[in-house]
């Protein structure tokens, strides 16, 4: 028995070598893929976007940054931080709003969302973990909730993710990937080409139009229009949203930075446009 069974058992140890090596193989070509797709991303860490805030006939009323840091780790994942924070004023009433997304720069999804907004007469906070393989989100206050895709994203992130996007003139989706399931789907169009004259500089611009379903904010549906730097790191140069009471918000880029082999170098208002 023992002479007949050597050579099935090194017939299995071999099989078992040729499975491990594969593995390894399919892990590596996995790592690789993974890395490249983080490397392709138009924004990186050290990335600064700073903006004025201006509502209708009121003019300027405040400032903007969006801002992109890291990494951060969230359960064992390398996460990049977007930020975002405004703060406006009109006359004595001031408004901030601060909002935080941990997302995997390898799959473009979240990871963790947090919001603080404080306002005259409000004030509201949210903070929720996203589970993108269980398809699923909880909230500070313990509510569970599915995703419809195992690739979740939020308010802050869906924007950064409209700039991994091939946008062309013929450019129109129904997009599903907010992480909660009422919120979706969320339109996406692009409407065309413009020039947009700022302080930070002259941009050619793609047009892109969201269409979203935010009760909180917006009441129902709301219309956000982004002008996207038509270059290979789509900047959100001018973002439009009309919101009740106040109407069509307008943030507008005023400045940026950008890493410049490992190094930020401040754009000055002066700047004539990308280099």
């Amino acid at each position: 028995m023992s002479v007949l069974a050597s050579p099935i058992r090194l017939r299995s140890q071999s099989l078992a070598l040729r499975a491990a090596a594969l593995g390894a193989t399919l892990q590596l070509l996995a790592t690789a893929t993974a890395g490249a797709q983080a490397s392709e991303l138009p924004f990186v860490v050290g990335e600064r976007l700073e903006y004025r805030v201006s509502v209708g006939k009121l003019g300027s009323i405040g400032e903007g940054v969006m801002s992109v840091e890291g990494p951060s780790e969230i359960r064992g994942t390398s996460a990049l931080v977007l930020r975002s924070s405004i703060q406006a004023r009109i006359g004595l009433l001031k408004t901030t709003e601060r909002s935080e997304s941990w997302i995997d720069p390898t799959r473009m999804t979240a990871l963790r969302y947090t919001k603080r907004a404080r306002g005259p007469f409000s004030r509201a906070d949210q903070r929720v973990e996203l589970f993108p393989d269980d398809q699923r989100w909880e909230d500070q206050r313990g509510r569970v909730g599915e995703s419809p895709t195992n690739e979740p994203l939020d308010e802050l992130s869906f924007i950064y993710y409209l700039r991994t996007l091939p946008l062309d003139t013929h450019t129109e989706d129904r997009v599903v990937r907010h992480y909660d399931r009422e919120r979706n789907p969320i339109s996406v169009r692009v409407l065309g080409r413009d020039t947009a004259h700022t302080k930070a500089g002259t941009f050619p611009t793609i047009i892109v139009e969201m269409r979203v379903k935010d009760p909180q904010r917006y009441g129902g549906e709301g219309v956000i229009r982004i002008h996207l730097s038509d270059d290979a790191y789509r900047y959100p140069v001018r973002i439009e949203s009309t919101v009740p009471v106040l109407g069509t918000t307008v943030l507008t880029l005023e400045a940026y930075v950008r890493p410049t082999s490992h190094l930020a170098t401040q754009h000055s208002p002066s700047s004539s446009g990308l280099p």
